[in-house]
């Protein structure tokens, strides 16, 4: 082995030995490595969400032929003892008889000693979005009707919102014109009525969308964001 291939091999082993310990190091947190389902009636699957309730874990996700296409709907499942129930559609995006549209990134939220609150979209496409929400008062087991958000406010778009002093903060976003911006829909009275901040870039300046909120341990909190 000549001096230059030996270099090589050993840049190697440097990268997959630092590899393999930045993924041991990751997976140490990792306590389940799981499907939720082996077979659905849908082929694609898309934005999974989870949350912790009184109850045991409870996921959803949009499932359909295609992202955007009129027969996604809003899967849950929940795992009850230590194995997930087959995936049930709980929403959809049928406007009437006559028209449907999609359905788009369901949010889980546990509202801490409440209900859980299912967030998520319906609209042909991003830019007519429009925000709803159901109730479930039995850990996800059964649903309320649909609630339309108040005109302009979308819920929490991807990511879950954090409880501060009592008030959910929801981190939100919009596209379509002027462009990326993000918002944060704020809720004083345990998510009946909600009140906007933002947003806090024009769409021009620089173009963000699909906010999470990083909480760190001195209770100060970050926000991070796709571009």
């Amino acid at each position: 082995m000549n001096k230059q291939r030996f270099y090589l091999v050993l840049v190697l082993l440097i990268t997959f030995t630092s590899a393999e310990a930045q993924l041991s190091k990751w997976q140490q947190g990792v306590l389940v490595d799981e499907f939720i389902y082996d077979t659905a009636s849908f082929p694609q699957a898309h934005s999974a969400t989870i949350v912790e309730t009184p109850a045991g874990l409870v996921a959803a996700w949009f499932g359909g032929t295609r992202e955007g296409n009129p027969d996604v709907e809003i899967y849950v499942s929940r795992l009850v003892n230590n194995k997930w129930t087959p995936p049930v559609s709980v929403a959809d995006g049928r406007i009437n008889d006559t028209l449907r549209k999609a359905t788009y990134n369901p949010v889980l939220f546990q509202v801490p000693g409440g209900d859980l609150f299912l967030f998520y979209k319906i609209g042909n496409r991003v830019a007519d979005w429009k925000g709803f929400m159901k109730r479930s008062k039995d850990n996800g087991l059964t649903w309320s009707e649909r609630i339309s958000l108040q005109e302009g406010f979308l819920g929490p778009i991807k990511n879950k919102p954090e409880v501060v002093k009592g008030k959910i903060i929801a981190p939100s976003s919009l596209e379509g014109n002027p462009g990326w911006r993000v918002h944060f829909e704020v809720s004083d009275d345990r998510g009946e009525t909600w009140r906007k901040v933002g947003p806090i870039n024009s769409g021009t300046d620089y173009t963000i969308i699909q906010p999470s909120i990083l909480k760190h341990k001195v209770g100060k909190l970050q926000m991070l964001a796709r571009i």
